[in-house]
């Protein structure tokens, strides 16, 4: 039986969040549950971040929203966001879980994604859904929405580390369940 709670795993860029994320995913989906949401990932050149994609965890639907080939008013680095695509996949996968899932996962909450409002409401709203959720967050922004994550008493943040990252996982797992660790 899973709780309705919320946990905010944290830590450096390159510290393992998604990797932690993406182990407890599988480990729910052991338990048949229905998991959604939204997950980024880097796309690599030669060991250099060259983009994110955002993926649909409830559907598989995928799209690149950040590139160092968009050109775009927003920019993190040399890479450039376009929202429109954030939003399209992102931004209605967390709507998605809301309304049909039993585990809301969004990764992440970061510099790119805040820029887009219709994030920001998605991640307001799904705060305030009576269900379990999973969600990594960037551990320096001093971006509001992320400061109002982080000083709510109904999230737990972790913090992943490449010492815990192996670990974390089962313990999230387990934090789901009720169980005190």
């Amino acid at each position: 039986m899973i709780t309705d709670i919320k946990i905010g795993i944290t830590g450096l860029p390159g510290s393992g969040k998604t990797y932690a994320l993406l182990r407890v995913i599988e480990m729910l989906k052991e338990e048949e549950l229905l998991i959604g949401g939204m997950i980024d990932e880097p796309i690599e050149d030669s060991r250099k971040k060259t983009g994110f994609t955002v993926r649909n965890l409830f559907t598989g639907e995928q799209d690149v929203f950040a590139s160092t080939e968009i050109e775009s008013k927003i920019m993190v680095g040399k890479i450039g966001v376009d929202l429109s695509k954030l939003e399209a996949v992102g931004v209605k996968a967390i709507k998605d879980a809301v309304e049909q899932c039993d585990i809301i996962v969004i990764d992440e909450v970061g510099k790119m994604e805040v820029e887009s409002e219709a994030f920001v409401e998605a991640v307001k709203e799904s705060l305030e859904a009576d269900k379990p959720m999973i969600i990594t967050l960037h551990k320096k922004s001093r971006n509001p929405l992320l400061q109002d994550i982080r000083r709510r008493d109904d999230v737990r943040i972790l913090e992943v580390t490449p010492t815990n990252r192996n670990i974390l996982p089962y313990k999230i797992v387990r934090l789901m369940h009720g169980e005190n660790v």
